[in-house]
């Protein structure tokens, strides 16, 4: 009987691997690694190898506790544990250059530190739908991309480009430099999603689930926005919210 781990918002068991050599010879094979954790202060030649790799690839472990590691398995993962992702995961800089040579008008969402995984399959799901190009998230502190989000998106998470990326405030100055127009969702914004212009490129940013979008992120985005509230609850669950501004967007565009 699998064992969920709320660690990882109920990751479930076949969505990892352990030890060593299993995660070198996922590497190596081409699998895309999602989150890896590694034991502090690990050390060992085989581990020296699997740093090697893992700067290879370009890709940053979590360093954690052992005591973390063994909530994820009670078997010898000899300090290593890495979450697996059959969805690819692409870079800005590489599709913002080839929307633009298209002819297409950039539609961009980020993600800011979303982590219930159902909020992000279902957030996938209505970004596709409404015909978003890419959806960026962070490279720590966003929500696994596992089979329940895969499962939650109806698998619209294999129709739209995830792009991970290490500084989301880079990644806003990137978009901006580029000619895109950051919009930021936030409940303490003066203006509504209906007075910004959606028609040209843009990219909407949305926030964590309990602390909203980050300061920094904040700060470099070049308006805020929000939702009209008319009842007495003053905020909306953040997919809902998210759909209800991409089809703000939709509108605009068949305008």
């Amino acid at each position: 009987m699998p064992i969920k781990f709320s660690l990882m918002n109920d990751q479930k068991k076949d969505d990892f691997i352990f030890g060593l050599r299993p995660v070198m010879e996922a590497l190596e094979a081409g699998k895309t690694i999602d989150k890896i954790f590694v034991q502090n202060a690990l050390q060992g030649e085989i581990y020296i190898e699997l740093k090697q790799l893992l700067a290879k690839h370009q890709i940053r472990p979590n360093y954690v506790p052992v005591e973390k590691l063994n909530r994820f398995t009670r078997k010898n993962h000899q300090g290593v544990v890495a979450f697996i992702s059959d969805v690819p995961f692409h870079k800005i800089e590489d599709i913002l250059p080839q929307l633009f040579e298209a002819g297409k008008t950039p539609f961009i969402l980020v993600l800011d530190r979303l982590t219930d995984v159902r909020n992000f399959g279902a957030i996938c799901r209505t970004a596709e739908c409404t015909g978003v190009d890419a959806v960026i998230i962070p490279e720590k502190g966003g929500a696994p991309i596992n089979s329940d989000a895969i499962k939650t998106s109806a698998g619209a998470i294999y129709n739209i480009k995830i792009c991970k990326e290490k500084n989301l405030a880079h990644t806003v100055d990137f978009l901006q430099q580029s000619g895109v127009s950051v919009f930021a969702a936030t409940e303490k914004a003066q203006k509504l999603i209906y007075d910004v212009n959606f028609s040209e490129p843009c990219a909407i940013v949305m926030g964590n689930e309990e602390t909203g979008i980050s300061k920094e992120v904040m700060h470099h985005a070049d308006e805020k926005i929000k939702l009209p509230i008319e009842g007495k609850t003053q905020s909306l669950n953040v997919s809902v919210a998210c759909g209800a501004i991409l089809y703000e967007a939709v509108r605009q565009k068949l305008g």
